[in-house]
């Protein structure tokens, strides 16, 4: 189908946004999620409940939201020994990567998307990989998103779309983002319900969603989460 699209749909903050954007402009929109031993799996705890919760948030994004599809890939976390996959410390690595890069994971990511994409008729794939705020990680980078739509395209004899709808924006202007498709609901329903804490760790509601705090993926979003709030509050003076 022409307008339909396909999302992938970690149960983060980032990918819940582009989930709202998806659902605002596609008829028919299905999410994927993946399960690679990540040490984060809370997230997929957290999908369900976060899907039911979006489709409520508006009548249209009830009737758009299709299916969802959970593939189990042990065997990416079996071979990465990162800090994604593995109870240790983040740090940087020798190579000058942050040892959370899980190498290969988007590419996986987007070749078992286009596949399942092919057999549901799908043709967009929405995806939250970011070059502007991201983490160093070159399976983010806007070339790397078009070598691939290239690859999957010609190899499945079938045009796909990689859509990539925060690539160029950073924290803090991904929350205008979510503000602009859902309004006040929907920032408090991705504070709430979302988990993009690196360290897994749900307890403590801050201002800006769960999370340890300390990790890198919580500090980038409670810096963005500040800053937004700020112009907001500059804005309306």
């Amino acid at each position: 189908m022409e307008d339909s699209a396909l999302v992938l749909f970690s149960g983060g903050q980032d990918s819940t946004v582009c989930l709202a954007w998806a659902l605002e402009r596609y008829t028919h929109v299905e999410t994927i999620g993946f399960s690679y031993g990540q040490r984060h799996a809370i997230e997929l705890d957290v999908r369900p409940g976060l899907r039911e919760r979006m489709a409520a948030h508006s009548p249209v994004w009830n009737k758009r939201l299709g299916d969802d599809h959970v593939i189990p890939l042990d065997v990416l976390g079996k071979i990465s020994d990162t800090a994604l996959t593995r109870d240790v410390a983040i740090e940087m690595s020798d190579n000058g990567l942050p040892n959370t890069f899980v190498p290969g994971r988007n590419l996986v990511f987007l070749n078992f998307a286009a596949a399942l994409a092919y057999r549901r008729g799908l043709k967009h794939l929405v995806g939250g990989m970011c070059e502007t705020d991201y983490s160093g990680y070159p399976d983010c980078r806007n070339d790397t998103m078009k070598a691939v739509q290239t690859a999957l395209s010609l190899g499945m004899d079938r045009p796909f779309v990689i859509e990539t709808p925060l690539m160029w924006l950073d924290k803090t202007e991904t929350w205008q983002l979510a503000e602009t498709l859902g309004g006040q609901p929907l920032i408090d329903l991705i504070v709430a319900d979302t988990h993009t804490c690196y360290l897994g760790e749900r307890g403590r509601l801050h201002d800006w969603g769960h999370g340890c705090g300390e990790c890198p993926a919580c500090q980038l979003r409670a810096q963005g989460f500040a800053r937004w709030r700020e112009k907001k509050a500059e804005a309306s003076k």
